[in-house]
């Protein structure tokens, strides 16, 4: 039985950056994009690659907001009119498996206390391994490629 449970980013707070200017955009460091390319454009609210000629923005976002030594940002694309998805407990979609990922698994203080690199089809066995020490309370999936924040899992 999966313990877990992969959920994307609140959509509103990145709704009405989407009816700015590109010169707006460009003073807040985020650049609006074509989906020139399927997959090459992962949404980190809906948990879905985008669409060749959808419109995204890709903008920084921290990720890691806690105060710990791991607080941090990175880039992330989100599509327009894209909603918060939550998937199913255990369900691993395209977007996550058919990529290089790299797990960090934190405890309730927000320090790292686990992390690996996986193939996007183990995932789901690295999750449940990482959530199989009690101390950790949640898990940051990103793209280790590029270092990109993907999703948050939590314990289902």
């Amino acid at each position: 039985m999966s313990i877990f449970q992969l959920t994307g980013l609140p959509h509103a707070q990145f709704e009405p950056l989407f009816e700015l200017s590109d010169a707006q955009l460009s003073e807040l460091g985020v650049v609006r994009v074509i989906a020139d390319e399927k997959p090459g454009y992962p949404c980190r609210v809906g948990l879905v690659d985008a669409e060749i000629g959808e419109t995204l923005l890709l903008l920084p976002y921290v990720h890691q907001p806690a105060l710990s030594p791991y607080k941090a940002s990175g880039p992330i694309y989100v599509r327009k009119g894209a909603k918060r998805r939550t998937l199913a407990v255990g369900e691993i979609p395209s977007y996550v498996s058919d990529r290089l990922i790299s797990v960090h698994a934190y405890d309730a203080a927000h320090i790292m206390i686990g992390a690996e690199v996986c193939d996007g089809s183990e995932v789901a066995s690295e999750i449940e391994r990482q959530f199989g020490n009690p101390l950790v309370s949640y898990i940051h999936l990103h793209n280790a490629r590029r270092g990109c924040f993907s999703c948050l899992v939590n314990r289902a």
